[in-house]
């Protein structure tokens, strides 16, 4: 059997997070593991999920509401031993510094453009898998 990584994915906005799931497929790219996807709509979703462990990589909504993907970056960063890397979702190309002050890992913008998010994704997986090693 292959292995799998796990790909949280956080937004509010379920269409969001549907954007997420058919960006990635079923393996971002051919030299990753297949992703298998945990859906958060709430930031304490998130911080549990994290806390319970397994997770490879986060995906993040800038734009969800009432706390941000920006915010509950941070936080985590702050929270998490060994937070795993987070890929950020951001509304607008300018918005890139925020993502730098949320200590995101990389970040792409809104709508999801499929090949970009794929390509980010799996640099996330593949940057892990060489920790982990």
């Amino acid at each position: 059997m292959q292995p799998t990584a796990t790909v949280l994915v956080y937004s509010d906005d379920s269409n969001t997070r549907e954007q997420v799931r058919l960006a990635t497929g079923r393996r971002p790219a051919p030299d990753v593991p297949a992703v298998e996807f945990v859906e958060c709509a709430t930031p304490a979703a998130v911080v549990k999920e994290l806390e319970r462990g397994g997770i490879d990589v986060c995906v993040l909504d800038g734009e969800a509401v009432p706390m941000g993907g920006m915010g509950v970056c941070r936080q985590i960063k702050d929270e998490i031993f060994q937070c795993p890397p987070v890929l950020l979702l951001i509304g607008r190309p300018q918005d890139a510094w925020l993502a730098t002050w949320s200590r995101a890992d990389a970040a792409v913008t809104l709508p999801v453009e499929p090949v970009e998010f794929a390509d980010a994704l799996a640099a996330l997986l593949r940057r892990r898998a060489a920790v982990s090693a």
